[in-house]
């Protein structure tokens, strides 16, 4: 666990790789997104994305993940207050992603004296190294006790 004192601007942490396959694109899809070019890989060849690709909110979901069975652990929990999220580039069956993260600022609450906020860019890459989807959120991180 690391509370706000342990971050230090420009600190980077990368978390492991996990495999997308389409059955788990077409099955959160169907729950979640079911645009034809997430649910059907025949009309998902003649959508903008060329063939079957993940929905953004499935890639945000995948990043979560990735972050959380990391070893990047802020004490209290990863807590957001907000961020900009893009998707850059369509995530594809086969694709294998990795998170690198960077801490970009770091600011004492004002109104919250036992907590800290932990701006943080993070950058999901396929196995290419080519960044699918970017998310800077600021975390609500506790201060250390005492």
């Amino acid at each position: 666990m690391h509370y706000f004192e342990d971050f230090a601007v420009g600190q980077k942490f990368d978390t492991g790789r996990r495999q997308v396959d389409a059955a788990e694109i077409i099955e959160f899809a169907a729950k979640y997104d079911p645009q034809p070019f997430h649910v059907d890989p025949e009309a998902a060849k003649a959508s903008l994305f060329g063939g079957l690709a993940a929905s953004g909110w499935h890639s945000a979901a995948m990043m979560m993940r990735l972050i959380v069975d990391s070893d990047f652990r802020p004490a209290g929990g990863i807590i957001g207050g907000g961020g900009e999220l893009a998707w850059l580039k369509p995530v594809r069956p086969g694709d294998e992603l990795r998170v690198e993260g960077e801490i970009i600022e770091l600011r004492q609450s004002r109104s919250r004296p036992d907590q800290g906020l932990v701006k943080i860019r993070l950058t999901m890459l396929n196995q290419d190294g080519e960044a699918v989807q970017t998310f800077i959120p600021t975390l609500l991180v506790n201060r250390r006790p005492g």
